[in-house]
């Protein structure tokens, strides 16, 4: 998936999940500092086939998920969630890490219906209005001993 393609689904998916937070009348879209960051991004990349969404995985951290809103509740964000947290556990990570935005409900319930539990942390957005980001983990050693 070229950075373009990276950059516009996640203008998408913010346009759509975070107008509350970022209202593109106040605060557009960051587009060419999020493409610039897809552009020199080491992360790994896995993408939906059909352009709906991807993540973005940087032992121990999952970077980023972006789902198009046509995408919502059709099981993508679940399958993107999967090979992340597969590629974690391959990596040799025991305890995940993500950022997600104090008031993006959708994502937070998403994440917590997956195992993911608020850690304490926080850290301020560098994008105005600066919202708050919550940190987030998952503990993957417990999933693979169940597993066994």
């Amino acid at each position: 998936m070229t950075p373009e393609l990276l950059t516009e689904i996640q203008e998408e998916a913010s346009l759509g999940g975070l107008g509350h937070i970022f209202p593109a009348d106040l605060y557009p879209f960051p587009r060419a500092a999020v493409l610039e960051r897809w552009r020199t991004a080491t992360d790994t990349i896995f993408a939906d086939s059909d352009g709906l969404g991807f993540v973005a995985v940087a032992p121990p951290w999952l970077d980023a998920l972006y789902v198009r809103p046509a995408a919502w509740g059709t099981g993508v964000a679940d399958r993107l969630h999967e090979l992340a947290v597969d590629a974690l556990r391959a990596a040799g990570v025991e305890t995940a890490r993500l950022w997600v935005l104090e008031e993006n409900r959708r994502a937070r319930g998403f994440y917590e219906r997956h195992g993911w539990y608020a850690d304490g942390s926080t850290r301020e957005v560098p994008f105005p209005p600066h919202p708050l980001d919550v940190g987030y983990s998952l503990t993957l050693q417990a999933e693979r001993s169940r597993s066994r």
